[in-house]
């Protein structure tokens, strides 16, 4: 795994095989981060990392100057991204815990929610996940939620749905505070 940008860019990070996880592919993580690049500037914004795994995103988050806090259910992710954020000096707060339990209890909001759950996760688990960050104002009025899923799923009729965008067989739906 490679951070690509930012203060960190190009440092690999050597994920231990015992861990089990499906990272955002470097393909997918340069295009994502290209649209990102249009949008914000990544200094000082607050960024949810859902589903965070060994921490991919996140790291590529924090080495652009973003606020990162990190919520993953498995303990030896956890470790490892605190264990790797530590040793790179990167200020990722890190949290072990299930996703909707998180969401439903957090009270701040966020300029930037990625998610990556896992891809056998049922429409109606992915939709309840998008209602809690809308419904509990999660995202800022100018924030994006970025959804990674498999092709199985699609969320255009979803009010917040923005845009979608494929990279190899990983596919993003982007969605916004239209209302606001």
């Amino acid at each position: 795994m490679k951070i690509i940008s930012g203060y960190r860019g190009g440092q690999f990070i050597k994920v231990p095989k015992r861990i089990k996880v499906r990272p955002t592919t470097g393909k997918s993580k340069e295009g994502i981060f290209n649209i990102l690049n249009n949008s914000f500037d990544f200094e000082n914004l607050k960024v949810l990392d859902l589903f965070s795994g060994t921490g991919n995103i996140s790291y590529e988050f924090e080495s652009r100057g973003a606020n990162v806090t990190s919520v993953d259910n498995n303990i030896n992710t956890i470790k490892f991204l605190k264990k790797e954020s530590d040793d790179l000096k990167l200020d990722i707060y890190a949290v072990k815990s299930d996703v909707l339990s998180y969401t439903k209890k957090v009270n701040q909001s966020f300029d930037i929610i990625f998610a990556d759950p896992p891809y056998n996760f049922s429409k109606s688990e992915y939709l309840n996940i998008i209602n809690i960050i809308f419904n509990k104002n999660l995202l800022k009025s100018n924030g994006l939620f970025l959804l990674e899923h498999s092709s199985q799923n699609d969320f255009l009729s979803h009010d917040n749905f923005y845009e979608m965008r494929k990279y190899g067989g990983c596919f993003f739906s982007f969605f916004k505070n239209i209302n606001n």
